[in-house]
């Protein structure tokens, strides 16, 4: 049976950060994810990536068709969640528009930064989970290679990417809407990814008076505190120093939040409810959304840096559009890609069927040369039965068929066998 290229999946678009992080899965939980899908399904699901990141989680899959009603719901289940509670935010792709998806996806037109460059390599990270997943076949290895090209070429030819506000810029952009000039506050970053370091150089460009870096890692926290002369401080000296800092943004990969109500109110009292800005990049996050009930502390979660990123990005539509028809065209390209593949079976199919027929008949016309019959007479009937018994299944579909599909056939014979006398 011919497989389907699937999509499945939530995104900022269709899903709150508080169902997007119940679904995210670390890059050391991706293995897993695809052997127990490849396990779930069998021969069903053929082919497998899982791209997840803060602003979405999606199946890229080769799968048989029937089962794309059943993957949302072992999505729920491989995260612990009712269907549910996840159906009303999932959407689904197959085919054309499977392949449309990741190609927007890679381009970055359907970022929360429209044009960000980020999701491209996070996009190629998934591809080699995938690889080494031994869940990366043919079809995705294709689809994947043409994605990178695409968006390649989306980024070369169109002004997608050019004057982005980006998740880092907005940040300082709404620190600076509580404190103005940044150059007298004091600013810690709690993990050492790239957004952080994203985040840490567009801070350090408004020089603040003080910037620390917090690690689970301290040699990492080190490196990154190293490119702007900052400090380094342990996650767990965060407690009594928490109320040191005027701006915290963090991004890590806990799957609890490091940063409770108790924890930043006590810093807020320290401050004497001087104002504290947080901004948590993290899904599933790291700072408890109650805290945002502080009167002195502005919390923002990825989804309040997407809406303050989309205002600046409406403008970049005309680039948005020359995007959108670089990616129909290779769309098509895909498709017929993917079309003629279909009918590789059919053609060996044939050539096997043919070499069958055309041993038999040489093993014939062998044990009559080697009785001593005559070579041109063997000969002359190798090719007469040779071509009896190749065109004996087309002639009989011809005398038995009536009507239209006698027509048919009629019409298709010229073009199956070229040779034919066209007078007749």
């Amino acid at each position: 049976m011919s497989l389907d290229v699937l999509t499945f999946g939530l995104n900022h678009h269709s899903a709150p950060v508080s169902v997007r992080e119940r679904v995210s899965m670390p890059e050391q939980l991706l293995r897993p994810a695809l052997d127990g899908l490849r396990s779930a399904f069998g021969a069903r699901v053929q082919e497998a990536t899982i791209l997840s990141t803060c602003n979405r989680t999606e199946i890229y899959c080769a799968a048989q068709p029937e089962v794309a009603e059943h993957i949302p719901s072992w999505l729920a289940d491989f995260n612990s969640l009712e269907a549910n509670e996840l159906r009303p935010h999932l959407y689904q792709y197959n085919k054309d528009l499977a392949v449309r998806h990741a190609f927007r996806v890679a381009s970055g037109l359907d970022s929360m930064v429209l044009g960000e460059p980020q999701i491209l390599g996070q996009m190629k990270t998934a591809v080699r989970a995938a690889s080494d997943a031994g869940s990366l076949g043919t079809l995705l290895h294709q689809l994947f290679q043409k994605t990178f090209s695409v968006a390649k070429e989306v980024r070369t030819q169109t002004a997608i990417g050019a004057q982005s506000v980006s998740m880092a810029d907005a940040s300082v952009r709404l620190a600076q809407r509580v404190f103005g000039d940044l150059s007298k506050t004091r600013v810690l970053f709690i993990g050492a990814g790239e957004m952080i370091e994203l985040c840490s150089t567009h801070f350090a460009a408004q020089k603040p008076s003080c910037m620390v870096v917090a690690n689970r890692t301290r040699e990492r926290a080190e490196t990154l505190a190293s490119q702007f002369d900052g400090k380094t401080m342990k996650l767990a000296d965060l407690p009594e120093r928490l109320a040191d800092f005027d701006i915290v943004v963090s991004c890590t990969a806990s799957s609890l939040p490091i940063l409770g109500l108790g924890l930043v109110q006590k810093a807020s009292k320290a401050r004497r409810h001087m104002p504290m800005v947080m901004i948590d990049l993290a899904v599933p996050r790291d700072i408890e959304p109650e805290v945002s009930q502080l009167d002195d502390v502005y919390l923002y979660s990825v989804d309040d840096l997407g809406r303050y990123v989309q205002m600046a990005s409406d403008s970049r539509q005309a680039a948005v559009v020359q995007a959108e028809a670089i990616i129909d065209s290779r769309v098509q390209n895909f498709m017929h890609w993917m079309d003629s593949r279909a009918v590789v079976p059919v053609i060996r199919n044939l050539n096997q069927g043919a070499d069958a027929i055309v041993q038999a008949e040489l093993d014939r016309a062998r044990r009559l040369l080697a009785k001593g019959e005559n070579a041109d007479q063997v000969l002359e009937q190798f090719a007469r039965s040779l071509t009896q018994k190749y065109l004996h299944a087309p002639m009989v579909a011809l005398n038995r068929s009536q009507g239209e599909d006698r027509t048919a056939l009629m019409d298709m014979l010229p073009r199956l066998f070229p040779y034919q006398d066209s007078s007749h």
